[in-house]
């Protein structure tokens, strides 16, 4: 695990998609593809969305060159579409992988980054300042989850960062 506070909010952010997954995988798979008024059609959709990003995020901190990462972009939104949850869920898995080797890379999480968006301008930032956007990208995607599978009748499951310090806590014991 990782320990500077960015990448130690990473772990969290893995840790709180884990647990959905795994609460996804005890409901009836309809649930995950069930087409619903919200935001996104469906908690698949959902999930094909943060993938897509935590791709782009990881290309960006990465410092891949944007054509490079508009190029790609199409492929990763099409590598999460039509799977299952266990299917979604071992993307999310090698994505992760990935993340963590770039975060074991990058050894100073507040390394000066220019990052150049084609509709906004250039913004000089912080690598740290980019991850807690991958992460606070997912808590609020992870919240419309829930609220399509409460629309479903089904519960949610605890995923704030509460819990997962608690666990972590209780790991170290």
């Amino acid at each position: 695990m990782l320990q500077q506070q960015p990448y130690r909010m990473y772990d969290y952010h893995v840790w709180a998609n884990e647990q959905l997954f795994a609460h996804l995988a005890q409901l009836p798979e309809e649930v995950f593809h069930a087409e619903v008024t919200s935001v996104f059609s469906s908690v698949a959709q959902t999930f094909a969305h943060i993938y897509r990003f935590e791709k782009l995020f990881m290309a960006v901190l990465a410092e891949v060159p944007n054509e490079e990462i508009y190029a790609r972009m199409t492929g990763w939104a099409e590598e999460a579409q039509n799977k299952s949850v266990d299917e979604i869920r071992q993307l999310f898995a090698d994505v992760a992988e990935q993340f963590r080797d770039l975060l074991r890379r990058t050894p100073d999480p507040d390394k000066a980054m220019t990052i150049h968006h084609p509709l906004y301008g250039s913004l000089d930032t912080q690598f740290s300042e980019i991850l807690r956007h991958v992460v606070n990208h997912g808590t609020y995607h992870r919240g419309q989850v829930t609220a399509i599978l409460r629309q479903q009748g089904y519960a949610g499951v605890p995923t704030d960062y509460m819990f997962y310090m608690v666990e972590r806590r209780q790991g170290e014991k």
